[in-house]
């Protein structure tokens, strides 16, 4: 790709104001040349193959084809065209299906025009390029699980892997209140999981609820109690 010409590229989003939104920001930018804008993968592959852009901006949930189909049909078709996904969802799942099906970098919809471009331009170059919320979530996914909690005495004689945390605690609930007990601060469960401080609150609450914990001291001795800690 000549570094004197504007990077081409195509906007694929089923949402119709993000997607003019889109094309509207980055028609702006002098080194940006907005080719083409998709409302599903089955009309993105299409665009594609009429226009051979440079890049791919695409979003990952759409009608007809997803994204990450779309991205595996674009890298066996058109493996010359960079990939880069923008989207609101960064699960290991999500993030994780679409960079195995080809996608060169993957970024969250609070990017703003200037990163998008430069990210569009670095995959275009062979570059690849991780949103931060998305490094986390690979990295937290290459992370192995906790070691199940210890059995309670008189319990089963089923291995714990295979209960169900008590008092309908879900097991994100489990492995926070094992974290409680552990002595760890809010902030320190937050760094430790990858989860914002708000969602930590959230689950403490719900757990203060299921528990009947006034407070840590008593959720602590709860997790004692019940082989969490």
């Amino acid at each position: 790709m000549s570094a004197e010409r504007p990077l081409r590229v195509i906007v694929a989003d089923d949402q119709a104001s993000v997607r003019e939104g889109l094309v509207l920001l980055l028609g702006l930018l002098p080194d940006v040349d907005v080719v083409a804008s998709a409302a599903n993968g089955e009309e993105a592959l299409a665009l594609v193959a009429e226009h051979h852009p440079d890049a791919i901006l695409l979003d990952l949930h759409m009608p007809v084809m997803d994204g990450t189909e779309t991205t595996r049909r674009l890298t066996a078709d058109h493996p010359d065209v960079a990939i880069v996904v923008l989207t609101t969802y960064a699960d290991d799942r999500s993030v994780l299906d679409t960079l195995r099906a080809g996608a060169r970098s993957y970024l969250t919809k609070d990017a703003d025009r200037l990163h998008i471009a430069h990210t569009l331009r670095g995959a275009a170059s062979g570059l690849t390029v991780l949103d931060p919320q998305v490094q986390a979530t690979l990295l937290a996914a290459t992370i192995p699980p906790p070691a199940p909690p210890r059995a309670v005495a008189g319990a089963a004689d089923a291995p714990a892997a295979d209960r169900e945390p008590p008092d309908h605690l879900t097991q994100r609930e489990a492995e926070i209140l094992t974290l409680i007990a552990r002595g760890l601060t809010n902030t320190e469960i937050a760094t430790t999981l990858f989860l914002s401080h708000n969602t930590v609150k959230t689950h403490i609450n719900r757990i203060f609820t299921k528990t009947a914990s006034r407070d840590r001291v008593a959720a602590t001795r709860y997790a004692h109690d019940h082989g969490l800690a």
